[in-house]
Parts: C-alpha cells; sequence; structure tokens
C-alpha cells in the first residue's frame, strides 16, 4: 500500500511514501512491528486509496494514474486520467493487437492441423473452420477483434 507524507496541513510532502520510509526518517524512534494507521497519522502519514478505474476505449485512449492523491473528506485518493492516444500511438496499438491476433490464429491452425494428416478426411465444417482462421485478416474489425469474432471450431 502507498501513503502520503503530509506537512501537517493537508499538503503534500511526499508521495509515495512507505513505512519503511518513516522508520527511515525518524532513526531515534523505536516504532513496533506494525505500525498502525493511527500512529502513521500522527506522524503525518496518510494511507493512499486507489479510485475506481474508469471504463475507456483502449484502442484510442490512455488511461493512467494521477501523479499525485487528492483528499477527498478525509481520505486521501489516486484518481485515473483518460486521454486521447496520439495517431501513432492507436496504429502501435493496432499493430500489437494484429501481431497478437495472428499468433492465436497460427495456434488455432496448429491444435487443428492434425485434421489434415493423410488417413483422415477432413469434414466440411473443419474445412471451413481452417479458412475461417486463415480469412480472419479480412475480419471487417480486425486486427480490434473481439471472442464472438473468432470462427467457433466444431
Amino acid at each position: 500500500m502507498n501513503f502520503v507524507k503530509t506537512d501537517g496541513n493537508n499538503t503534500i510532502g511526499t508521495y509515495p511514501y512507505k513505512m519503511a520510509d518513516l522508520i527511515t526518517d525518524n532513526p531515534k524512534v523505536s516504532f513496533p512491528c506494525c505500525i498502525s494507521e493511527e500512529l502513521a497519522a500522527s506522524w503525518n502519514v496518510f494511507p493512499v486509496v486507489e479510485g475506481e478505474k474508469p471504463v475507456y476505449a483502449e484502442r484510442i485512449q490512455n488511461c493512467v494514474k494521477e501523479a499525485q492523491p487528492t483528499l477527498d473528506v478525509d481520505i486521501w485518493t489516486i484518481s485515473w486520467a483518460v486521454t486521447d492516444k496520439t495517431a501513432d500511438e492507436t496504429t502501435e496499438y493496432d499493430t500489437s493487437k494484429a501481431t497478437e491476433n495472428r499468433a492465436t490464429r497460427e495456434a488455432k491452425l496448429t491444435e487443428t492441423d492434425w485434421w489434415g494428416i493423410s488417413d483422415n478426411t477432413m469434414t466440411q465444417a473443419q474445412t471451413d473452420y481452417r479458412q475461417a482462421l486463415r480469412d480472419i485478416t479480412i475480419h471487417a474489425d480486425w486486427p480490434n477483434l473481439v471472442d464472438a469474432d473468432w470462427p467457433t471450431k466444431p
């Protein structure tokens, strides 16, 4: 868990702050092995709660934790910031997803390679499935596929 050390007036002195920092900062003080939140508060050290991560469009938006917590009533909270990706970041995301999806496709094809051995005759459903895997790159949502976009294995 992260903590914030304040100056006593709810102004951030140090963030992030660990209990080990409190001990290091006060070498002449004998702290118990488990420092309670109440004891830490007496030294102006408070826990920081992580806010709920917002829903965002991963392909076109970034979601990162804010650099500094804010005080809301009596609770220090670290929030999330959602920003639009640049065109280069979106292209990089799409390239990464395409690579990931090609690896998934290759694994699915490899898993069914045995269907085509010489002493086995593939069913039409098996042939169609393998062709659909090969054609996945022309899917309308490529490379941003969801589970339902993948063909169903017979």
